[in-house]
């Protein structure tokens, strides 16, 4: 197809009018199939443009409405977020201010979660951290893994800081996810009260018993104590004679437990005199010899008191070594040795009385218990004893202590405090009693 130029100014002269419309140009000068083609050309740029101007518009329009939309989602977003941190914050402190322990475990073993208060319960004398499940300690392991297995809220007595034995109480929830959340409690002041209770319970019904017994008691005590004294004022030899006066102390020291079990609750101030305690372990070697040579037992004196004074019931006094050592006989029925001791303190402020021996011992578990009353490993004792002897020995402003260990005896000492510490005896620490004295030792 050949194309026909349009004329120009320049091919058409001068006196051709330069401003003639395209349409009389295309009627004089082309072909009328070429002019129906560019007008048909024309009217479709012409409409394309209108719809792409059209489309263009329609297509701001939706930017703008899609804009606004992403605007109003943005703002929705950022206050449904402000409102999970302030309720996230708000649970945060609900969580720290909670009197219970609050411990999530995530199912791969992490501890992901803890509040302060299980931070100090699971924290007993470890000072953990967050950390994995397994690093906690064995006690506070144990009793989560078994509030797990159970299902519902366990107790366990755990050791915590120093030794020490404290009560806690674990629950189990199981979460989405395979997380576990354990709810952790202190229950150590309520088990205390419960064990008081208990212990007061016990001393009421011991209380009940003893006075029956006591009172059954007295009447036949009465009798033999009318007996010993017809004995002591006839016509005896010397050694009768000693012996009469043993079973006369010894009886004495009977009338005045059996006040002591009466009084138990309610026990009188003692009848306080100077007593040297120097005497007071001699009398009670000298007491004891003929039952330690009965019972195959070696009794030995470390005595480093002599010429202390104790402003102290005597009698009372008497009566706590004679429950101490009685107890050392019953536990060695095979024979074995026992240790009287007296000392004072570094602080010369004290002394202490001892009787230690080479038994079987005082299980650790039982340790605690010793010295409360009802407590006795002994089939058929009142476990009131020991008991006792605190109570006197506290009376005397005084302590107590055992220390034992299984299979290697055990040793009692008490502990007084002297108001005028003695000027001319310089303090002493207590002996070892690794071995008995060979001084004063009984065959």
């Amino acid at each position: 197809m050949s194309m026909t130029c349009l004329p120009t100014p320049e091919t058409c002269g001068e006196s051709q009018p330069a401003n003639l419309p395209l349409s009389t140009f295309l009627t004089s000068n082309a072909p009328a199939e070429d002019e129906q083609f560019l007008l048909r050309a024309f009217r479709s740029f012409s409409a394309a443009a209108d719809s792409l101007e059209r489309s263009y518009a329609k297509l701001r329009e939706e930017v703008e409405r899609l804009r606004r939309e992403l605007e109003t989602s943005n703002r929705d977003l950022a206050r449904s977020l402000e409102e999970n941190r302030t309720m996230r914050e708000h649970l945060d402190r609900i969580l720290e201010g909670l009197p219970c322990g609050v411990l999530v475990v995530s199912a791969g073993g992490r501890i992901t979660r803890a509040n302060p208060e299980a931070m100090q319960l699971i924290g007993l004398g470890c000072g953990i951290g967050v950390a994995d499940f397994a690093a906690l300690p064995f006690g506070v392991r144990r009793l989560l893994e078994d509030a797990r297995e159970n299902e519902r809220e366990l107790e366990l007595c755990v050791t915590a800081e120093g030794g020490s034995l404290h009560w806690l109480a674990a629950r189990y929830a199981a979460i989405a996810g395979g997380d576990s959340v354990f709810i952790l409690r202190d229950i150590h002041e309520r088990k205390l009260l419960e064990e008081t209770e208990a212990r007061l319970r016990r001393e009421q019904a011991l209380a009940e018993v003893a006075a029956v017994l006591a009172h059954e008691i007295r009447n036949p005590l009465g009798s033999l104590e009318l007996f010993a004294g017809l004995l002591a004022e006839s016509e005896l030899d010397a050694e009768s004679r000693k012996w009469v006066e043993h079973m006369q102390a010894g009886l004495r020291t009977l009338a005045a437990t059996v006040n002591n079990v009466l009084h138990f609750h309610s026990l009188p101030a003692p009848d306080r005199a100077p007593v040297d305690l120097g005497e007071l372990l001699e009398w009670a070697w000298n007491f004891f010899l003929p039952l330690a040579r009965q019972s195959q037992i070696a009794l030995s004196l470390q005595n480093h008191v002599s010429g202390v004074l104790l402003e102290a019931d005597r009698h009372r006094l008497e009566q706590v070594l004679l429950n101490l050592v009685l107890n050392s006989v019953r536990a060695m029925p095979t024979g074995g040795w026992i240790e009287l001791g007296g000392n004072l303190l570094r602080d010369g402020k004290s002394v202490a009385l001892s009787v230690a021996d080479n038994g079987p011992g005082i299980a650790a578990e039982n340790l605690p218990r010793v010295l409360e009353p009802g407590f006795s490993t002994r089939p058929g004792s009142p476990g009131l004893g020991l008991a006792v002897c605190r109570k006197i020995v506290e009376h005397h402003q005084g302590s107590i202590q055992c220390a034992s260990e299984a299979g290697r005896g055990a040793k009692f000492t008490l502990v007084f405090p002297l108001e005028k510490p003695p000027l001319d005896k310089p303090p002493l620490d207590p002996p070892p009693r690794d071995a008995p004295s060979v001084e004063g030792m009984a065959s």
